[in-house]
């Protein structure tokens, strides 16, 4: 077939209304980095799920957790012996700290057990900040600049609130003893698994709030409404809301399972 022949062709050939592919580029672009990004939380979820399983659960007796005050000499009778750095004898391993024990703490609460509140609070937080997101994007389609805005605001509030949240937790937790290579509450594991899992997390927040940051700085000078649109806004919504999905996840998996 020759060039001109080849030129006449029709270059589209869909025929059956509109096309499921008809998508705005940026957005496809973000499903496709979301789509990866998936596979990688997955490998972590999967990689946790495999290492828990290798050890053996945390015993009913179990009741000691960071953020209590208990004296120096009074953890031998909650810890195993391996969490002392005594070498357990082989085929006997140390057991998988319960979650509800270990993050039981609460600001200027601390000697009080409160499993998981501090937790539920940030999920609340990160949950509450993507229903702004989803009022941001809906008064984007109406073209609201001022309630676009003022939505983008919240967003960025509840994102930097979970951030501080996350950073008292690192904080009490690394006081406590726990590192990458030391854990007082059980196999260094359970540590390692913490810091990479929430700590991955936390960066996509953060990298979140700064795009937040950035586009409502382009709200409030009025960039996409002389474009006559705001669909940056909903392709940074998507972004959020993986990142609430995602923590969904983190917190059933490691925190109540």
């Amino acid at each position: 077939m020759s060039h001109e022949a080849e030129n006449k062709l029709p270059t589209k050939l869909w025929g059956g209304g509109r096309s499921p592919f008809n998508v705005e580029y940026g957005k496809l672009m973000m499903w496709i980095f979301l789509l990866s990004d998936a596979f990688t939380f997955s490998a972590l979820l999967i990689a946790y799920g495999s290492t828990r399983s290798s050890f053996p659960p945390a015993p009913v007796h179990e009741a000691i957790a960071f953020g209590s005050h208990v004296h120096e000499g009074e953890l031998a009778k909650y810890f195993t012996p391996s969490t002392q750095g005594v070498q357990l004898a082989p085929g006997i391993q140390p057991h998988w700290p319960s979650p509800d024990l270990v993050f039981n703490h609460f600001p200027f609460l601390h000697g009080h057990h409160l499993p998981l509140l501090f937790v539920s609070l940030m999920t609340f937080i990160l949950i509450f900040s993507s229903v702004t997101m989803v009022l941001a994007v809906e008064a984007g389609h109406r073209k609201e600049k001022k309630e676009v805005a003022k939505y983008m605001y919240w967003t960025i509030a509840g994102g930097i609130a979970f951030l501080s949240c996350q950073a008292w937790e690192w904080t009490q937790f690394i006081t406590a003893g726990a590192s990458l290579t030391s854990n007082p509450f059980g196999p260094v594991a359970f540590a390692d698994l913490f810091f990479i899992v929430t700590g991955f997390h936390g960066f996509h927040v953060l990298s979140g709030v700064v795009l937040n940051i950035v586009i409502t700085s382009n709200v409030v000078r009025g960039t996409y409404e002389r474009r006559g649109h705001y669909d940056m806004i909903e392709k940074i919504g998507l972004y959020w809301h993986f990142v609430d999905l995602v923590w969904v996840f983190v917190f059933t998996f490691y925190y109540l399972i």
